[in-house]
């Protein structure tokens, strides 16, 4: 199963340690770049190309931080709607979980409807 991460440059280097290449980027457009380039493999005819050396052709599970979700926004609902892979998992980035901002499991919990 490949794993790719898109956030932080600090946790790019951190998730290389654990053999998972990454992408850092710094803005929004940065974040849609990267994305693209990921759902669509890297290829030319996507118009977001990834440095060969980052080109992942199947990705089944993409990580990205919290404010990268926030930057890719409608774009990340969409494709998390669309039953394609890669997943997405969100993680909290360097500053922490974002405040007001929903876990996994407080999603599943309410979802379901078990409050502990």
């Amino acid at each position: 199963m490949d794993f790719f991460f898109i956030g932080d440059p600090e946790l790019v280097t951190a998730f290389r340690f654990i053999g998972i290449r990454g992408k850092a980027v710094a803005n929004a457009d940065g974040a849609k770049a990267a994305f693209l380039g990921i759902i669509h493999g890297g290829d030319e005819s996507s118009g977001n190309i990834l440095a060969q050396r980052e080109k992942i052709e199947h990705c089944h599970i993409l990580i990205i931080t919290e404010e990268v979700a926030d930057w890719l926004g409608d774009m990340l609902i969409q494709w998390q709607l669309s039953d394609q892979y890669p997943l997405v998992v969100e993680v909290p980035g360097m500053l922490g979980k974002i405040p007001g901002r929903k876990t996994l499991v407080e999603s599943i919990r309410e979802a379901i409807g078990i409050h502990v």
